[in-house]
């Protein structure tokens, strides 16, 4: 089944925005490798913000979704460590270029607020997704535990494009047992 217009506009600005940045590519270019008139664009989205904000909070959504994936297929006691290769598994397949939600806060922290404040919102949404798994693994809400891992997360995502995902992802399953261990682990009875 063909891809509707509105999805293909997203698909082709997250692949551009993602790869040029979101200044650097202008609407007239995600208009022609679409394939779409610069009308559609704006049926769909009004404005070049709107335009980002779909983009970012869809790609978000489905990263979220892989990781809710496997921390629901995790057993008890191992949903941090399925939450962790699936962002790793994330960053092998799309994100190998740095976190998008990251390059949008800065670029827009001071051109956009409504952008940037987003992309705060989306990592927050990360901190809730890494204490569902926490909480699956008998950690009672331990927010300071929550954000040391979503800290270890962030820097593998950055650092992706320097050392590689297979680099990352191998330093980040010795380094997150050591983190969880430096944890007040407290489990719930």
């Amino acid at each position: 089944m063909p891809a509707n217009k509105r999805d293909i506009l997203l698909d082709t600005a997250e692949r551009l925005f993602y790869a040029e940045g979101f200044h650097a590519t202008g609407i007239d270019r995600v208009v022609a490798e679409a394939g779409v008139a610069r009308m559609t664009l704006y049926n769909h989205f009004p404005s070049k913000e709107e335009l980002i904000m779909a983009v970012l909070a869809r790609r978000h959504e489905r990263y979220l979704d892989t990781l809710r994936q496997a921390i629901a297929k995790a057993n008890a006691g191992e949903a941090v460590m399925a939450l962790a290769m699936a962002h790793c598994q994330w960053l092998e397949s799309t994100s190998n270029r740095g976190c998008i939600v990251i390059k949008a806060i800065g670029e827009f922290e001071e051109h956009s607020p409504t952008i940037a404040n987003q992309g705060r919102q989306l990592k927050h949404d990360m901190l809730a997704t890494i204490g569902e798994a926490l909480s699956r693994d008998g950690q009672i809400n331990d927010l300071s535990l929550a954000e040391r891992l979503l800290i270890v997360l962030e820097g593998t995502d950055a650092l992706v494009p320097v050392l590689s995902a297979a680099t990352v992802t191998d330093h980040l399953q010795k380094l997150l047992p050591a983190v969880l261990a430096g944890s007040e682990r407290r489990t719930i009875t």
